[in-house]
């Protein structure tokens, strides 16, 4: 009504007022309506970006957060780079959002500057490639007169060739006597698959590809047809049949080795063998052993293939062996244990299970278990570095009078909880087991658990999932033999692949009395 007066008062004529005033009025409308629509705009992107700093935070307290003996933050992704490539994801769609939806700068939504103090160095035992890049002019821009260098800006990049085949041309001229007739020529030197197309550096690909990487043969096979060159299957799996069987001498001399020492740690895991009679598949073994990591020689771990989970397996591995053996509650090793073989229980299992009995639901009992049981790792850190008579003794004097409090709580509270609930059978796993749990602390070379071959194992269980299952019992020995050998590598330091790679170089003239010195333990010592 005031904007109909005022212009009534300018204009004489009413109908002009009339018409002005409603073309402001409509103008004013259409304001109106696009001030709504950003106003819709702006708080959906302050939602979405809200939802996205929210997600990112998430996954970096995933990513950063405390690992080791913790109640509530264990259960995180089994393969890191999804949540690498989550964070990043996240990270770049923020960015994009803030930049698209034209929010006024505020300390909360301004662009963090890019971390770049904290890059890793990159090896310095890779060769460089230098590329030089001068200015397109030697000349000052704004002067013209001749520059002078001052200094350089060095930037680094990694890079990798995919596999590169190539070829070995070997040339013997031949040489005749014409008084004898008699013709010479270079010796062609043994090798490990004689008269055979493959050198040694294609026969270490193979096998470190198929049970390092676990990629089948077929994967094997496309990879070299990318590179021109036809591998045909049937010929991978000769190359492999062959070296299986040559370096199996090499595996049974580890595992001789392997049985010299007098602290062992033992595990196994199922696996799946091809019934090829009824096309379905059963279930067999591999069992492992590995020497024990508070040990100063050179590490070992030793797989052995076996067609079920009898404890005969373990006894016939071990026969005749004395020792302290490292297991979990399987009752096959049991018949193991006597007067030759002492019993060490897993402190990781015992933990697990009360961790898995708090992780279903809060239990202030499994709580309380696992802080007393984080107390003990924390010894066990701090003496890692220690020498074994050193560890023993503060291990006696720190750690034994926790066990001791342990035990009389974990007798006292089993008293109060009911029989058949999951914290009672938590506690009757420890109770069960509790003179070979807390044996690892009457001497410092003892472990507190079985967590060295359970990560021996661990690559063996996640290539599982490419190779679904082995074809046959031979195939299962042969693949045992050979991952003890490059996981033995592994262990010690070495590249799988230039170790096979000198080692099948050497085989063929090396005698039986050398042949610790192809063992993987001879090149790390």
């Amino acid at each position: 009504m005031e904007l109909h007066a005022e212009l009534e008062r300018i204009i004489a004529d009413p109908a002009l007022a009339e018409s002005v005033a409603q073309l402001v009025q409509k103008h004013v409308a259409a304001a109106h309506a696009i001030v709504a629509h950003r106003d819709t705009e702006l708080h959906a992107a302050r939602s979405k970006i809200q939802a996205l700093t929210l997600e990112l935070a998430h996954l970096k307290r995933m990513r950063y957060g405390v690992k080791s003996e913790t109640l509530d933050a264990e259960a995180r992704d089994l393969f890191q780079e999804t949540l690498e490539a989550d964070i990043a994801a996240a990270k770049l769609e923020l960015e994009r959002r803030q930049a698209d939806s034209a929010l006024p700068a505020t300390p909360a939504l301004q662009k963090a500057p890019r971390e770049r103090a904290g890059r890793q160095a990159l090896p310095e035992h890779l060769p460089r490639i230098e590329h030089r890049h001068e200015p397109a002019s030697c000349t000052c821009g704004q002067c013209g007169r001749d520059l002078v260098k001052i200094g350089e800006d060095v930037s680094e990049q990694l890079d990798v060739e995919p596999a590169r085949f190539f070829v070995h041309r070997h040339i013997r001229p031949q040489y005749a006597c014409r008084a004898c007739e008699a013709v010479s020529a270079a010796p062609i030197p043994p090798a490990v698959i004689d008269g055979g197309m493959a050198a040694v550096g294609l026969l270490a690909w193979v096998i470190v590809g198929k049970y390092m990487d676990h990629l089948p043969l077929y994967r094997l096979e496309g990879i070299a047809a990318r590179g021109g060159v036809t591998l045909a299957r049937s010929t991978l799996a000769e190359w492999v049949g062959r070296l299986g069987v040559a370096l199996n001498p090499l595996a049974e001399r580890l595992a001789e080795l392997l049985r010299q020492r007098t602290i062992l740690h033992a595990d196994e895991t199922p696996v799946r063998q091809l019934d090829p009679g009824s096309g379905k598949t059963h279930r067999a073994y591999l069992w492992a052993y590995r020497s024990n990591a508070l040990e100063t020689g050179p590490p070992i771990v030793v797989f052995d293939y076996q067609t079920s989970r009898s404890g005969e397996h373990a006894r016939n591995f071990l026969k005749g062996w004395q020792g302290s053996l490292m297991v979990d509650d399987f009752g096959g090793y049991k018949a193991l244990f006597n007067a030759d073989v002492t019993e060490l229980g897993c402190f990781a299992h015992a933990r697990r299970k009360f961790f898995e009995l708090n992780h279903a639901q809060p239990n202030a009992i499994a709580q309380e278990a696992l802080v007393r049981i984080a107390a003990l790792y924390e010894i066990e850190r701090r003496g890692r570095e220690m020498s074994i008579k050193e560890r023993t003794v503060l291990r006696s004097r720190e750690a034994a009078p926790l066990l001791e409090s342990l035990h009389a709580w974990l007798k006292d509270t089993r008293v109060t909880v009911a029989n058949g609930g999951g914290t009672a059978k938590a506690i009757d796993y420890s109770l069960k087991r509790w003179p070979a749990l807390c044996r690892y602390a009457t001497d410092g070379a003892l472990p507190i658990d079985n967590n060295p071959v359970e990560n021996a194992i661990r690559p063996v269980c996640l290539g599982k999932k490419n190779w679904l299952f082995v074809g046959s019992e031979r195939a299962g020995k042969r693949a045992a033999a050979i991952q003890s050998l490059l996981a033995t590598a592994t262990l010690n330091g070495l590249d799988p692949a230039d170790w096979l790679r000198d080692t099948l170089e050497k085989l063929p003239t090396c005698l039986n009395r050398d042949i610790d010195s192809l063992l993987p333990l001879a090149r790390a010592s």
